[in-house]
C-alpha cells in the first residue's frame, strides 16, 4: 500500500491536489513522533493561516481507521501513526503473495520510454569511465520494465568520425589480419594509440583520405570498418552479459548519415539556420546559450546534427513518452542546445527529452586518456573484484560450495553497486577495498544479509502464514515499515531517474533486518512470534532480491 497516497486521500486542503499533499508527506526524524508527517508550512500562503492552526484543523477533520490509528498536531506538523498490526498483516501478505513481482505496477502501461546509454565507441575497449552510463542506464531499463513501461534500450554507437580513418591507416602500416583477429579489440586499440604517438603529416593526410573513402562507400575501407565494428561488439556484448545489461537497438551515429539532411533542410526552411564564419549554426544567444553548431565550415556534420536526427527518428519510430540520455554532466550544454533547437523547430515533444546526467568514475590512481594508452579497462576492474571476492570468501568460509560462482556474483555486484549507491551526479573514486567490504553500505553487505535470511529459512519447514492480529515489537515494526515503502521507492527512483534510491533502500532494509535478527529470536521463538518472524524473514529476502535484481545484481544462496 502507498500510505502517503492513502493519507492524502483522506485530507482535503483547498487549492492543493491529492498528489501534491502526498508528495509533501515525509518520514519524521524520530519514529516516536509518528510513522509519517505532513509539514503544514508550505500551505500557509495558500490558506493564509499559520502552520500550527492548519495542522490543528486538519487533525480535527481526520477520521482514524484500521490503517491510521492515531493523528497528532505538533508545532505545525500533522503526524500519523499506522496501525502496526494491520500494517504488518497487509505488507507481509502482499509480499508473500506477489513474490518477485512485489513493488511492480502497471503505471507505465501503453507508454514507451527510450533510454540512450553506454554508447560505446567502435574499436575502443570499455574503461572504468564507461561504468556509470552503462549501469545507470541498465538499472533504469529494469526499473521502467518493472513498472509496466515498454522500454527501448539504445546503444548509440560511436561509429562515425576521422578516428576510423586513422585506424585504417594504422592497420595498413603496422597491422595484419591474424594478429588483430587474435588480439581483438585490444589489438585494434594498440594500433590507434600507436597512430596518435607516431603518425607524421603524411599519415594524417592518409587517415583523412581513408575516412573520406568510408563516407563515399569504398568497398575495402568499409569492409575494414565493419570488421572492426564486429570485433568491438563481440567484445562489449561479453561485458554487457556479465553486467546484466540489455539493448534493443545498436543504431549508432553512422545510422543517421542519410537522416541529417532533412533536419538541415527543415532548419533552413524555418529560418533557424544562420551562417557564422562559413559554418552553419542555430543562434541560441537569446536563450542564454552559445550557438548550436550544425555544419562546420567544410560542410561536415557534428554530434548535434546527428543527435537532432536521432531524436526525430526515435519519436517517429517509437512515439516515446520520454527519451532519456544517460550521459556525463560534461555534456549538459550540448543537450540543452539540442533540446532547445528541437523546441524552436516546433517539436512539442522536445519537453519529453531528458538528459540524465551523472558524475565521473575514476580509480584512486587518477585520470585516463585513451589516446595516450593510459586507461583502466573495465574488464580488468571486474576481474580484480571477482578475484578479490574469491580471496575474501575463501578466508571467511573455506568450505563453501560453488565459491567461484559466489565470487562472481559478489565481485560483479560490487562493481555495479559501487557506481549506483551515491547520487548519480556525484563523481566517484572507485575503491576495491571499500566496495568489497562485508560491513557498511555495500552490495556485499546486502548479499550477505540475503544469505543470512536464506540460512534461517533453510532450517525450518514453515508454510509462511502471517498470524492475524500479531502486534510487532519495535525492531519488527521497523522492518515492516521499510518493506512497505519498497513500491514507493521504486516509483520515486523512476520519477527522479535515480537508481541510487533503490541501492540505498536495500542497505537500509538490510540494516533494519540485521538489527531485528540480532535482537529477536526467530527459530527458537514459539507460536505466533515464530510464524511472524519467519514470514518477516521470507518477505525481507524476497524484497532484497527484487531490489538487487532491479540494479542488475545477483544474489548467492550462501556466503
Amino acid at each position: 500500500m502507498d500510505y502517503k497516497q492513502y493519507i492524502a486521500q483522506k485530507l482535503k486542503i483547498e487549492g492543493v491536489s491529492e498528489d501534491e499533499i502526498a508528495a509533501a508527506i515525509a518520514l519524521p526524524p524520530n519514529s516516536e513522533m509518528g510513522d509519517y508527517a505532513l509539514p503544514c508550512f508550505k500551505f500557509s500562503k495558500i490558506l493564509r493561516k499559520s502552520p500550527v492552526i492548519i495542522a490543528e484543523e486538519l487533525k480535527a477533520g481526520f477520521m482514524t481507521d484500521d490503517i491510521i490509528s492515531e493523528v497528532s498536531a505538533v508545532n505545525g506538523y500533522l503526524n500519523f501513526k499506522i496501525n502496526k498490526s494491520g500494517l504488518a498483516d497487509s505488507v507481509l501478505n502482499k509480499i508473500l503473495n506477489d513474490g518477485e513481482k512485489y513493488g511492480s505496477s502497471d503505471m507505465g502501461a501503453g507508454k514507451t520510454i527510450c533510454i540512450d546509454y553506454s554508447s560505446v565507441n567502435i574499436a575502443k575497449p570499455f574503461h572504468i569511465g564507461h561504468l556509470s552510463t552503462t549501469v545507470i542506464g541498465g538499472a533504469l531499463y529494469k526499473i521502467y520494465k518493472f513498472l509496466g513501461y515498454n522500454v527501448v534500450g539504445i546503444n548509440h554507437l560511436g561509429d562515425y568520425g576521422t578516428q576510423f580513418g586513422k585506424l585504417i591507416c594504422a592497420y595498413k602500416h603496422w597491422g595484419n589480419k591474424e594478429d588483430v583477429q587474435k588480439g581483438g579489440i585490444h589489438a585494434i586499440n594498440d594500433l590507434y594509440v600507436r597512430f596518435n604517438n607516431e603518425a607524421d603529416e603524411q599519415m594524417e593526410s592518409e587517415a583523412r583520405e581513408y575516412f573520406r573513402l568510408i563516407e563515399s562507400g569504398d568497398r575495402e575501407a568499409n569492409e575494414l570498418f565493419e570488421w572492426f565494428k564486429e570485433l568491438t561488439l563481440e567484445y562489449v556484448k561479453k561485458i554487457y552479459e556479465k553486467l546484466n545489461i540489455t539493448f534493443d537497438s545498436y543504431a549508432g551515429e553512422r545510422f543517421y548519415t542519410d537522416k541529417m539532411q532533412p533536419i538541415i533542410d527543415e532548419l533552413n526552411n524555418k529560418g533557424l539556420l544562420k551562417e557564422s564564419n562559413g559554418a552553419k549554426i542555430v543562434d541560441l544567444e537569446p536563450y542564454g546559450m552559445s550557438p548550436c553548431l550544425i555544419l562546420r565550415s567544410d560542410g561536415a556534420s557534428l554530434y548535434a546534427t546527428r543527435d537532432l536526427a536521432a531524436a526525430v527518428y526515435r519519436k517517429n519510430t517509437y512515439d516515446f513518452y520520454k527519451c532519456l540520455y544517460v550521459v556525463a554532466y560534461q555534456q549538459n550544454l550540448h543537450f540543452k542546445q539540442v533540446f532547445k533547437v528541437l523546441e524552436l523547430m516546433g517539436k512539442e515533444w522536445a519537453k519529453d527529452l531528458v538528459h540524465v546526467a551523472y558524475g565521473m568514475v575514476s580509480l584512486e590512481d587518477g585520470a585516463m586518456s585513451t589516446r595516450k594508452g593510459k586507461v583502466v579497462w573495465l574488464e580488468d576492474v571486474i576481474n580484480k573484484c571477482v578475484d578479490k571476492a574469491y580471496t575474501i570468501i575463501n578466508e571467511k568460509n573455506p568450505d563453501l560450495d560453488n565459491k567461484e560462482e559466489t565470487a562472481n556474483l559478489v565481485g560483479l555486484g560490487a562493481v555495479i553497486f559501487g557506481a549506483l549507491y551515491n547520487n548519480k551526479i556525484k563523481d566517484i573514486v572507485f575503491s576495491y577495498d571499500k566496495v568489497l567490504s562485508f560491513e557498511g553500505e555495500t552490495s556485499v553487505y546486502v548479499q550477505y544479509t540475503c544469505a543470512r535470511a536464506n540460512s534461517v529459512l533453510s532450517k525450518c519447514n514453515a508454510a509462511f502464514t502471517v498470524p492475524g492480529g500479531y502486534k510487532p515489537n519495535k525492531e519488527e515494526s521497523e522492518v515492516i515499515k521499510a518493506l512497505g515503502s519498497f513500491p514507493e521507492t521504486v516509483k520515486d527512483a523512476a520519477e527522479k531517474y535515480e537508481p541510487s534510491y533503490i541501492a540505498r533502500y536495500a542497505v537500509d532494509l538490510a540494516q533494519k533486518y540485521n538489527k531485528f535478527y540480532i535482537d529477536c529470536k526467530i527459530l527458537t521463538a514459539e507460536g505466533d512470534a515464530r510464524d511472524f518472524r519467519l514470514s518477516l524473514t521470507k518477505a525481507t529476502l524476497l524484497t532484497l532480491k527484487n531490489a538487487l535484481t532491479l540494479l542488475g545484481i545477483g544474489v548467492p544462496e550462501k556466503m
